[in-house]
Parts: structure tokens; sequence; C-alpha cells
């Protein structure tokens, strides 16, 4: 994949993302650093922390369940562990660490 065709894909994964978080009513809040890293944080004071990887051309996710690496399959950005879904997959971290249900997909 092309630097530049990463660069959309996972721009526009990160738009969805935060598209998601405002829809939502869970306790949380979030930001969008410089550098196109996304910081969530939640009641408790934890984050998770979303970013672009370019050089390896993924998009990683750090969490208290753990790092994920999610890569684009040509239809979808899946983790590349497990195969599960990018915005899934980060709605249950959401919601594992809000304690409330955090709906993004």
């Amino acid at each position: 994949m092309e630097e530049s065709e990463f660069k959309r894909l996972a721009d526009d994964a990160m738009s969805a993302i935060e598209a998601g978080l405002e829809a939502n009513d869970a306790d949380l809040d979030f930001e969008l650093a410089p550098g196109g890293i996304l910081e969530i944080e939640f009641a408790d004071g934890s984050k998770i922390i979303v970013n672009k990887h370019g050089v390896a051309r993924e998009i990683w996710v750090a969490a208290k369940a753990g790092g994920f690496h999610f890569r684009w399959s040509g239809a979808a950005w899946v983790d590349t562990r497990d195969g599960s879904e990018l915005m899934q997959k980060l709605s249950t971290l959401a919601s594992q660490q809000a304690g409330e249900p955090v709906n993004l997909a």
C-alpha cells in the first residue's frame, strides 16, 4: 500500500472513531493530539491511545487490555492477531474501560 493511500484510509478511520465517540453518552473525553494521536480518557483516569503507524501501515491501539495492531485488509482495518474489526474491538475496549456501553461500530 502506498503511503498516500494509507494516510487517506487511516485518516478516514480516525474521523470515524471521533464521530462515534461524539455520538456516545459514555463518561469519556477525547482529544486528537498533534501527530494524529487520539487520546480517549475515561472517568477513572485510564486512557486508550489510538495512533497511525505509517512505517508499518497500521493503526495501533493501546488499552488496559493490551496493545493491538490493525492492518487494512482491502475492506476493513483488522486486528493482526485475531482478525477482529477495528471499530468493534475499540467499542469493546472502550466499554470495558468506561464500565458502560460504548458503541463505535
